[in-house]
């Protein structure tokens, strides 16, 4: 658990806090001088993960923004559930205000919200970057906004994500029937389908598990969480397919966000905006850091994928059969043509 006050009150720091209070949405508590706001998050990684960095860096700049006084309240290694349970409290507006988590945890609200983590949708990370930068993914927020009340405040990730395995898939051949899981919106399992894999859904916090047990045979995943959560004990080859470069808002539930003075929801805007730039540079420049760490300290065997341009056309049809669905087609064209 993280729990620190904003730098004005002279006690910003990183220490073990008070326990999570009950209740909905932000917390208010009056002062001598002004209502203090706790904003509560949580985040299923430890203090050495990006998007636990992000995070903080969020509040701090926050801090710097805003005149009035704030608390943050960051819950740590899955303390509050894994990101499943995150989108349903923020929808709600209860237990957290803000987090980070992957698009297809959103879908059962916002069905074309996971088109922006879609696999094989970026070039390589000049393009990614010049998407987050823009307003491209301005539909799909309103969309997440009008249906969950949750609201996009600015975009991390950049981890790449590679075949995960118990044993090497290092080609088509190999890849037919692979048993791995995938995460939970539609358009993953379609496109690995079309990859001529086994893919299913399965919680996060069960993959290692069903590795270790037989049930599957590998996942998909970037290099930070192979080595945080030590999925390389299970599942040690790495194939580089190279298929995303993870796209994951920083969002805060609206119910939560309207509770707020105005002057901190400006300032909440504008930190989140920045904190996703930040973790956007931290998290794609340790991705290869992380890989190789692991490399070194010989818990993962690193593979190229023979024929990996075969798989891009493979799943061309199966995104824009997607896109249709969702009437996002000019939206996938226009950020192919970015």
């Amino acid at each position: 658990m993280l729990n620190f006050d904003g730098m004005k009150r002279k006690t910003l720091g990183l220490a073990l806090g008070l326990a999570l209070a009950a209740g909905t949405g932000a917390a208010f508590a009056p002062t001598a001088h002004a209502q203090e706001v706790t904003l509560r998050g949580a985040s299923m990684f430890d203090e050495n993960h990006a998007f636990t960095k992000t995070m903080v860096k969020f509040a701090e700049l926050v801090d710097q923004y805003y005149d009035g006084e704030t608390k943050f309240d960051l819950r740590l290694n899955g303390e509050l559930g894994v990101e499943k349970d995150y989108v349903n409290f923020l929808q709600q507006g209860v237990a957290i205000d803000y987090t980070i988590m992957a698009p297809s945890n959103m879908a059962k609200f916002a069905p074309s919200i996971p088109l922006m983590d879609m696999p094989f949708l970026f070039r390589d990370l000049d393009h990614w970057n010049k998407v987050l930068s823009s307003d491209a993914f301005g539909p799909l927020e309103a969309e997440l906004e009008k249906n969950a009340d949750i609201m996009v405040i600015g975009y991390t990730g950049g981890g790449v994500r590679n075949l995960v395995s118990s044993k090497p898939i290092t080609n088509l051949d190999e890849l037919a029937g692979h048993k791995m899981r995938v995460m939970g919106a539609p358009i993953q399992a379609q496109i690995f389908a079309a990859l001529t894999a086994a893919p299913s859904a399965i919680a996060y916090n069960e993959v290692y598990n069903a590795i270790q047990s037989g049930v599957i045979a590998g996942f998909e995943n970037e290099a930070a969480s192979i080595q945080n959560l030590k999925f390389y004990e299970v599942a040690p080859n790495v194939t580089l397919t190279k298929h995303t470069i993870t796209v994951r808002p920083i969002v805060m539930s609206g119910k939560s966000f309207r509770k707020l003075p105005e002057a901190l929801q400006a300032a909440i805007k504008k930190a989140g905006s920045e904190a996703g730039a930040f973790g956007r540079e931290l998290e794609s420049r340790e991705d290869g850091i992380k890989l190789q760490e692991m490399v070194d300290a010989g818990q993962i065997k690193v593979s190229e994928f023979e024929g990996r341009d075969k798989l891009l056309e493979m799943v061309i049809p199966v995104q824009d059969a997607f896109a249709a669905e969702i009437n996002a087609s000019d939206l996938l064209t226009a950020v192919r043509g970015m």
